[in-house]
């Protein structure tokens, strides 16, 4: 049976990312500092192979997955841009923590929404939407790795509504650059809209590369780590 492996990968830095802002839709390119690092961990580190390369159409996914996959011809899906947050769109915590509305979205849960903005629920069935295209064509051309660069948002939604180990949503936040590995099976997949979390990325060896079987190259599993930190 084939194993078939999705490197879901967030962006690199934005100047704005860096200073906490609610970038939402808004199209910016990576910063110098971004594309240093992440050229330098490219180099230095290990990120899985991918015969397939999909990114979010804005500007800082699709330069990530340039930087990352070089030999690879990029697929822009609008199903993994990132969350619209309207309203909120540009502005810091800081600046809104002390709105009423902010603070009804926060305290809203997966179904509420910014004003003018999208619901985590919208969020989420726009991504599956992706992640089916992206693996009934795997499954098609009968590929075993592709890459998705995203954003940190949709990778968390994704993760805290279909992986395994189970996990608050909170618990998935991954740094720029870096993501997480799902395997997923077509029974797995089309009986629970499910899949096993299986190892982060990139993988920090220095004299080896990734294989295809995980446990071996890292010895690593979910049940044996503690939470992430966010």
């Amino acid at each position: 049976m084939i194993t078939y492996k999705i490197h879901l990968i967030r962006h690199g830095k934005t100047p704005e990312s860096e200073q906490g802002v609610y970038l939402g839709r808004t199209d910016l390119p990576l910063s110098a500092e971004g594309k240093k690092l992440l050229t330098k961990m490219a180099q230095q580190l290990c990120y899985p192979p991918a015969q397939l390369v999909y990114a979010g159409p804005l500007r800082r996914c699709i330069q990530t997955a340039e930087l990352l996959y070089p030999d690879r011809l990029i697929l822009p899906s609008d199903d993994f841009t990132e969350c619209d947050f309207g309203e909120f769109t540009g502005k810091t915590i800081p600046q809104l923590k002390d709105l009423p509305a902010y603070q009804k979205w926060i305290e809203g849960g997966f179904e509420a929404a910014p004003p003018g903005g999208e619901s985590g629920t919208a969020l989420l069935a726009r991504v599956l939407n992706g992640l089916q295209a992206v693996f009934g064509r795997m499954m098609a051309e009968r590929l075993t790795d592709t890459a998705v660069i995203t954003h940190g948002g949709v990778i968390m939604s994704l993760l805290a509504a279909c992986g395994f180990p189970k996990r608050r949503m909170s618990q998935w936040a991954t740094d720029f650059g870096c993501g997480f590995t799902i395997l997923i099976t077509p029974q797995m997949w089309m009986r629970d809209r499910a899949f096993e979390i299986y190892a982060e990325i990139p993988w920090r060896g220095t004299d080896r590369k990734f294989a295809d079987d995980f446990d071996i190259l890292d010895g690593f599993h979910y049940e044996e780590k503690p939470p992430l930190q966010t």
